[in-house]
């Protein structure tokens, strides 16, 4: 049995061509399509690229530089080459919620709700099977913003 670190890596090219649907809706005073979800200012893409498919989820490593929360929200999305538009239904459940509170010393640990953040990992890990690539929405509230935050995930590769 080994381990397998993935990292959340962000994706530039996607999260900015999502950020041009939003400009180029509001610039031609167009509204999003029914069931459509729109990226946020304070959202990006990330994804997870998997080289092995048989995978059990270990656990999550977050780190927060700084106070501040990091929700991520999985998608069923398949991006293609016309990067169709990511829509509500695409959004799967549970999210992770991971947050440093102004209070917490340095070295404390990220808080999560940790059933959510376990079935999630869990959920990450099914569709590893039948993936290569998964993508997320990364929203940063409360000072947080992504040159402040790493995370990656952990899992155990069945042999």
């Amino acid at each position: 049995m080994s381990l397998d670190l993935l990292p959340f890596l962000p994706d530039t090219q996607l999260t900015e061509v999502m950020r041009l649907r939003v400009q180029s809706l509001q610039q031609r005073g167009q509204k999003r399509q029914d069931g459509e979800r729109l990226l946020q200012p304070n959202e990006a893409v990330y994804r997870l690229d998997f080289s092995q498919q048989s995978l059990r989820f270990l656990h999550w490593t977050v780190r927060l530089a700084q106070p501040g929360r990091l929700t991520i929200t999985a998608t069923s999305q398949l991006w293609t080459p016309d990067l169709t538009n990511l829509m509500t239904r695409q959004l799967l459940e549970p999210v992770g919620t991971f947050w440093r509170a102004a209070g917490d010393a340095s070295d404390a640990p990220v808080q999560c709700y940790e059933a959510d953040a376990h079935e999630f990992g869990e959920r990450i890990a099914e569709l590893a099977k039948v993936r290569k690539v998964m993508y997320f929405l990364f929203a940063f509230a409360e000072s947080c913003n992504p040159e402040t935050v790493d995370c990656s995930i952990t899992f155990t590769v069945d042999s």
